[in-house]
């Protein structure tokens, strides 16, 4: 058989592989580096800012070591002032950073599931530890859920060293179709940002919808360059949904949008995912045109629901920095905190046993309950909240039971003839 040509991707992945057998530089032996490779700059920077705070209350509630080794702390920046946002290029260059480095065991990240697309396969050549704290696309880790040869693309060696301490979008996605069939929603006309994360989601909501008998009046794709959108907003208000909803980011105008559905004098209801629950969003939007009207689904609970654990981060957290925390900043303390454990387990400075150490973790105690990785690296944590909108802050609506709406969706099985 004839050999498959060899794609830019595959040359470039082969030549990492070279550089990274032949480092030479020799590693500290009493050292070992985390680092973080997250939006430092732009629309994105309030969210990275808390996430980075937990990396570092983790580290130094760890006294700076795991197990025998000292600990050191790189936060990278994957994106750029001029983009404003994460580019496919500052993201790549941080991973072949890592990767070239021999001190580095451990990097977390990425916010975005777009920049994970970029460096799992980069990281993944060296066995490189990564654990993401908000990476949501179900294509990175689960097999027949995503765009064909997911994720196998994302693992050159057939090894796995990704990990995610946030629940994936295919529990999100339809859990929040059921809840506006609960609400007693009709018709949707749903958005999404073409990106990744926020296509993909939209993509999950969209087919619920189709099965639970919610009428979906369009579907169209935003462009996120894009200043304003008062012409698709006259579309919108023209087909009279009960709920519009948006598969996207703050960055991806998510803000912008609610501002001018409420322009528009557009009466539905706006339902968001995870990727908007950020003050930036509410600002953005405008307090006013969300209010009592907007909800926004998260993977998990949000800071003033957590308990044990995750109660005690959140008060040492508002005592450090005067502030309640972002949604996802005990995710950035987990996911260090899971990165930590996996160190000091391996007790080894080798990459496959730190990252062996980390999908092995079943039990883990942490700040967001009890909890472990499954076969795919996927967090085995299950829960989903709703919040609103309400004096410009983000108010706790309810739980939504996983469990329960896959029972419902399972078809019963048909009685035997007699």
């Amino acid at each position: 058989m004839l050999a498959a040509p060899r794609t830019p991707g595959i040359v470039l992945l082969t030549a990492l592989a070279a550089m990274v057998a032949g480092c030479g530089r020799p590693a500290d032996p009493t050292l070992v580096k985390i680092v973080s490779s997250l939006p430092r700059t732009g629309s994105a920077k309030q969210q990275s800012d808390t996430i980075v705070r937990g990396i570092r209350m983790a580290i130094e509630e760890a006294g700076g070591r795991a197990g025998p080794f000292r600990l050191e702390y790189l936060d990278l920046d994957d994106s750029t002032a001029a983009a404003g946002q994460w580019t496919s290029e500052a993201e790549a260059a941080n991973a072949r950073r890592a990767l070239q480095d021999p001190d580095v065991c451990a990097y977390i990240g990425t916010f975005n599931s777009g920049a994970a697309k970029v460096s799992m396969p980069i990281l993944n050549l060296g066995d490189l530890l990564m654990v993401s704290p908000a990476n949501t696309a179900v294509g990175l880790t689960k097999p027949g859920l995503g765009a064909p040869g997911e994720p196998d693309v994302y693992r050159p060696t057939g090894r796995l060293n990704y990990t995610r301490v946030v629940p994936a979008d295919d529990l999100q996605g339809p859990l929040s179709a059921d809840w506006a069939k609960q609400r007693g929603v009709k018709t949707v006309y749903i958005l999404d940002d073409n990106e990744v994360y926020g296509k993909g989601i939209a993509d999950l909501f969209d087919e619920r919808c189709r099965e639970i008998g919610i009428e979906v009046l369009g579907h169209d794709s935003i462009d996120s360059k894009a200043q304003e959108f008062k012409s698709l907003m006259a579309t919108i208000k023209a087909r009279t949904p009960d709920l519009v909803y948006f598969g996207g980011t703050t960055q991806t105008k998510g803000g912008q949008l609610a501002k001018d559905m409420a322009g528009a004098g557009i009466e539905a209801v706006l339902m968001v995912p995870d990727g908007c629950r950020e003050q930036v969003f509410i600002d953005a939007a405008g307090a006013a045109s969300l209010e009592g009207r907007c909800f926004v689904t998260f993977g998990g609970l949000p800071p003033e629901k957590l308990v044990g654990k995750g109660q005690a981060f959140v008060d040492r957290y508002r005592e450090k920095f005067g502030e309640v925390p972002e949604a996802y900043a005990v995710y950035g303390y987990e996911a260090a905190s899971v990165a930590i454990r996996a160190i000091a387990a391996a007790g080894r400075k080798d990459r496959r046993a730190i990252a062996d150490a980390a999908l092995a973790i079943r039990e883990f105690d942490g700040a967001l309950g009890r909890w472990g990785f499954d076969a795919n690296g996927d967090t085995t944590l299950r829960t989903l909240t709703v919040s609103g909108v309400r004096g410009g802050r983000f108010e706790f609506e309810e739980i939504l039971d996983a469990n329960a709406a896959e029972t419902e969706s399972t078809p019963t099985p048909a009685e035997p003839s007699s």
